[in-house]
């Protein structure tokens, strides 16, 4: 089974408030990303939070493994090694690498990601190949290998895609989630 990785340990600098804990239909961005991952079976949901941010207990009501990382100023790959090192021992088949701030993002879109259990996938959207995306144990090194702020991008080149428009939709600014808002 694999595991589901939440990073949530941004800063959310554009917006100029934790994204999540930005409401959306009567829960949390990030509660809303837990809640996919659990819907399409995904196990263990980790959660990667910054120390400083009051989200852990929440999501621990909703069944996730909370992991604090307090090197989150190192940059996003901080938070990916974090969420790998903890799935690694938690003996995950693979793990999905998600962010909380795409609110069109489903169970049906997560389990497309991980049909091929030992192919990297990436979602297809705005011509590029992002997040989510789904890496086979076999990836794990490498992901462990990553620094910086990049992410898993160079990874991603030669992905399997499952494309999905709405990704498209992040929210990084108030504009982003008054079109959420609309949306929803």
């Amino acid at each position: 089974m694999p595991a589901a990785i939440i990073l949530a340990a941004g800063n959310s600098t554009r917006l100029g408030r934790p994204k999540q804990s930005v409401m959306l239909q009567g829960e949390t961005l990030l509660e809303r990303a837990a809640r996919s991952a659990h819907e399409a079976g995904l196990s263990p949901v980790i959660v990667v939070l910054k120390p400083e941010l009051d989200f852990g207990y929440a999501t621990q009501q909703l069944g996730c493994v909370i992991v604090l990382n307090d090197k989150a100023a190192e940059g996003l790959a901080s938070s990916i090694r974090l969420g790998i090192n903890t799935a690694q021992l938690l003996k995950a088949e693979g793990a999905i690498i998600l962010t909380c701030d795409q609110p069109t993002l489903t169970a049906e879109h997560l389990c497309a990601l991980a049909a091929q259990p030992t192919i990297i996938a990436g979602s297809g959207y705005a011509g590029k190949i992002g997040i989510p995306a789904y890496f086979p144990a076999s990836a794990f090194e490498a992901l462990l290998q990553l620094h910086g702020d990049t992410g898993a991008r160079d990874l991603l080149r030669n992905a399997r895609v499952v494309p999905n428009e709405s990704l498209a939709l992040d929210i990084d600014t108030e504009a982003d989630l008054a079109r959420a808002q609309a949306l929803f």
